[in-house]
C-alpha cells in the first residue's frame, strides 16, 4: 500500500462497522467533508475513527474539508427551471416589478458588480453555461442560456478565468476550524485557495488555536494554478480538486494541468492527492468502467501520493468495493512503476537534505536493502526518501503521533510511533525497532538514515546514512 486512500464519510459509510471495514479493505484517510453534518456527527465519526485505530494497531487520519466561499444560486419559487439554449434570465437578488425574464436568484451583490458582457458563468459543476449579455441600472445582470438542462436550487456558480474577490477562508470556516480542532482533526484543506496568503491565513488561525497541523491546498481556480510556485513554498501539501477546476479551466486542459502540478509537488517533496470522479460509476454499480481505471492509474504513474473518493463512498452503494478496487488498481499501477522505474534525482539547486534522502535510497537500490527506515521528528525526512521513489518500503519513526498520521499522506511512508528515550540516540531507536520488528528478517541489510549529534551541532537534522544488518 504505497498509495494512500482518502474516503470522504457520507451516509453510506457513516456507521462505525462501515468505517471500519473500509480502513481494512485500505483507507488511510478519511475526510470530513464539513460542508455537510453537524456537530454530533462528526464528532461521533471521530469518537468511532479512533477506537478503529486503536483496536487495528494502525495510524488512521481524520481529513476536515473546510467548505470555502462556495457561491452558489439562491432557492428557486418550484425548486427548478427548465431553460433552453438561447433563453435570458435576469441574475439577481430578487425579482422586479415589471421583469419581463425569469429570476434566477442571486445576492452576492460583489460578483454582480464585478460581472462585465461576455463574461461566462457556469453553474452546476459545468452542467450548465450562461453569458453575460447586459448589465441593468439597478446592478442585476442578463444572462443567456448556451445550452439546454434544468437548473435547481442552492447550485454552485463559477466565474471561468476571472478573479473573484472572496477569502478562501470564511467565517463559517474560522467556527468549523473550531470545531474540528477540538474534535481532534489530523489535516485541515482549505477550499478555493487563490494564492499564498491564503494559506498563511489558514496557519495563523491554527497557530493562534495552539496547533501546527498539515494544511492541504485545494487547487480549484485557475489563479491558483496560476502561482502554484508561491502556494507550494507556503502549503504542506496540495489536492488536485478536479470539479471546480474542471470548470474554471476548459476540459481538455485538465491533463495536463493535473500532470504539471503533481510534477511540481513532487519535485517540493509535498505530498499531492488527486480528487473528483476517480471511480465515480460505482457510485450505482459494482465495478468501475474501463476509462475510470486507467484515470486512477495514470494519477499513480504521474506521481500521486494520495487517490481520494468522494461520492463513491460518502453516498455511493458500493463503498467498500469501490476501495476494493481502489487498492487493486494503484497495486497494478505500482507494479508497473516498479518495472520501469528509476530513482528521482534531486534538482541541482538542492540542498543537502534532499541530496542526503537521494543517497540514501540509491545506496538501498545498489545493495539490495530490505528497507529504507528514518527516525524523523517533524516527517520531513521520509517525505524526502517517499519524494525519490525507491522501490523500497519506508519506514518512518518519530515520537509524535500528529506526525505518524500526517505522514500517511506521503507515498510508500509507513509511520511508527516510537517511545522518546532520552538514553537512545536517533540512531539507536531504529536499530532497536529493526531488531524487534519481524517483518525484518535476520541477515537483511536496512537503509538507515537519522540525525546525530556532533561537535557544535547539538540538535541536528538528518545527517547520517547507515546500512544496518539485522
Amino acid at each position: 500500500m504505497r498509495t494512500k486512500i482518502i474516503a470522504t464519510v457520507g451516509p453510506a459509510s457513516s456507521s462505525r462497522d462501515m468505517l471500519a471495514r473500509l480502513a481494512e479493505a485500505g483507507v488511510a484517510i478519511f475526510r470530513l467533508n464539513f460542508s455537510h453534518g453537524d456537530v454530533a456527527f462528526f464528532r461521533r465519526i471521530v469518537d468511532d475513527i479512533r477506537s478503529i485505530e486503536q483496536e487495528r494497531g494502525k495510524p488512521l487520519t481524520i481529513l476536515q474539508d473546510l467548505p470555502g466561499p462556495k457561491i452558489r444560486i439562491g432557492v428557486l419559487p418550484d425548486n427548478q427551471l427548465t431553460v433552453n439554449k438561447g433563453d435570458k434570465l435576469i441574475l439577481g437578488p430578487e425579482a422586479q416589478k415589471g421583469d419581463a425574464l425569469p429570476l434566477l436568484p442571486f445576492d452576492n451583490q460583489q460578483l454582480l458588480k464585478d460581472m462585465s458582457p461576455e463574461d461566462l458563468l457556469v453553474l452546476a459543476d459545468g452542467g450548465l453555461r450562461f453569458r453575460v449579455r447586459e448589465r441593468l441600472a439597478d446592478g442585476r445582470v442578463i444572462i443567456e442560456a448556451r445550452g439546454t438542462g434544468i437548473i435547481t436550487s442552492r447550485k454552485g456558480l463559477a466565474l471561468p478565468g476571472k478573479t473573484v474577490a472572496l477569502p478562501a477562508i470564511t467565517d463559517k470556516d474560522r467556527k468549523n476550524l473550531a470545531i474540528g480542532l477540538e474534535l481532534g482533526v489530523d489535516a485541515v484543506a482549505v477550499s478555493f485557495v487563490q494564492n499564498a496568503a491564503d494559506i498563511r491565513q489558514a496557519k495563523a488561525l491554527l497557530k493562534e488555536a495552539g496547533r501546527n497541523l498539515p494544511v492541504v491546498a485545494k487547487l480549484e481556480r485557475r489563479n491558483a494554478v496560476d502561482n502554484l510556485a508561491s502556494i507550494l513554498a507556503e502549503t504542506d501539501m496540495v489536492m488536485v480538486a478536479r470539479g471546480d477546476l474542471g470548470v474554471e479551466c476548459p476540459l481538455p486542459e485538465l491533463p495536463a494541468l493535473q500532470k504539471r502540478i503533481i510534477r511540481a509537488c513532487n519535485l517540493a517533496s509535498k505530498p499531492v492527492i488527486v480528487a473528483t470522479q476517480m471511480l465515480l460509476s460505482m457510485v450505482s454499480n459494482p465495478i468501475p468502467t474501463r476509462a475510470e481505471t486507467t484515470d486512477v492509474a495514470n494519477a499513480v504513474l504521474d506521481g500521486a501520493d494520495c487517490v481520494m473518493m468522494s461520492e463513491e463512498t460518502a453516498m455511493g452503494n458500493y463503498p467498500v468495493e469501490t476501495v476494493a478496487y481502489m487498492r487493486q488498481i494503484t497495486g497494478e499501477a505500482e507494479n508497473y512503476l516498479e518495472e520501469t522505474r528509476r530513482l528521482i534525482e534531486p534538482e541541482a539547486r538542492s540542498g543537502p537534505p534532499e541530496f542526503l534522502a537521494y543517497a540514501a535510497c540509491l545506496l538501498a537500490e545498489k545493495t539490495g536493502a530490505r528497507a529504507l527506515a528514518a527516525h524523523s521528528m517533524s516527517g520531513s525526512a521520509a517525505r524526502l526518501l517517499a519524494a525519490c521513489r525507491p522501490a523500497q518500503p519506508i519506514h518512518a519513526l518519530t515520537t509524535d503521533m500528529s506526525v505518524v498520521r500526517a505522514l500517511n499522506f506521503t507515498w510508500g511512508v509507513q509511520p511508527h510511533c516510537v517511545e522518546e528515550n532520552p538514553d537512545l540516540s536517533h540512531l539507536q531507536r531504529v536499530q532497536r525497532f529493526i531488531d524487534s520488528t519481524p517483518s525484518f528478517p535476520v541477515g537483511e541489510d536496512v537503509v538507515i538514515t537519522a540525525g546525530e549529534p556532533s561537535p557544535g551541532q547539538p540538535r541536528p537534522g538528518t545527517n547520517l546514512v547507515k546500512i544496518y544488518r539485522k
